[in-house]
């Protein structure tokens, strides 16, 4: 039974001994930092914005007269001024609600400034990218069109802003982006990481579990069975050995 368990436990490491020192130390990494850090929120300001109606003269009903298609109408803020939101034709518009200027699609000063409302950081802009199609791994497809600013300062914070809404759609930083990859290794989706119930690990998880039996068989014999034969050897034994 020992040589048994010894054979089988030396070979399932050989297979499978790499894959627990990725889930140790992507699962130390993944609890090392705390969750919210990175998320990234203390990379953005929750701003509690208040509506001043004082600052809306341009009226729904002249709103409904220029986009007669306009669904889903609402009134919001965006950086500093009033501004109405609507779906139109499968789009959301953002109208300026003081003059009914059209701010949408973001033009890259306005999507700058919007980061610059949202980042809470000191880093000034490095670089600046428009995502109309084949968004990084970071951002949602579904966010799309979306600016990224990248902002010069620690971790390399990302902030995303849409082009249509300019709401904040996105923020990354360094301990995002390699928590993200922890996260794949860890579940062994190499993709995009949101399968993890695949079989590779299901299989993988297998193994690690037969070669922990195993390696508790062989703890057994090591340890609790060569107690036992220490102890039942006798003192006239251990002379006639010695």
């Amino acid at each position: 039974m020992q040589r048994t368990a010894r054979k089988y436990h030396k070979w399932l490491m050989l297979f499978i001994g790499a894959q627990f020192v990725i889930w140790s130390v992507s699962g130390a990494y993944m609890v090392f930092f705390d969750i919210d850090y990175i998320h990234g929120d203390s990379l953005v300001i929750n701003h509690q914005d208040t509506i001043n109606v004082e600052n809306i003269h341009y009226s729904v009903k002249e709103l409904r007269e220029q986009y007669p298609d306009a669904t889903n109408v609402s009134v919001g803020k965006f950086i500093d001024k009033e501004v109405y939101s609507f779906a139109s034709q499968g789009v959301v518009h953002l109208v300026d609600a003081s003059n009914g200027q059209l701010l949408s699609p973001l033009k890259q000063a306005t999507a700058i400034k919007a980061a610059q409302y949202y980042y809470s950081g000191d880093g000034s802009v490095q670089d600046v990218e428009l995502f109309t199609d084949n968004p990084p791994f970071e951002l949602s497809p579904r966010a799309l069109p979306a600016w990224r600013i990248n902002f010069d300062d620690f971790g390399s914070p990302s902030i995303y802003v849409s082009a249509q809404t300019g709401k904040l759609v996105g923020k990354r930083h360094e301990f995002w982006r390699l928590f993200d990859w922890m996260f794949r290794f860890h579940v062994m989706d190499y993709d995009d990481g949101e399968n993890i119930e695949n079989l590779l690990l299901f299989c993988a998880a297998l193994l690690g579990l037969a070669a922990a039996i195993f390696g508790l068989v062989l703890t057994y014999f090591r340890v609790f069975k060569a107690k036992k034969v220490t102890d039942s050897t006798s003192p006239t034994e251990l002379e006639g050995s010695a």
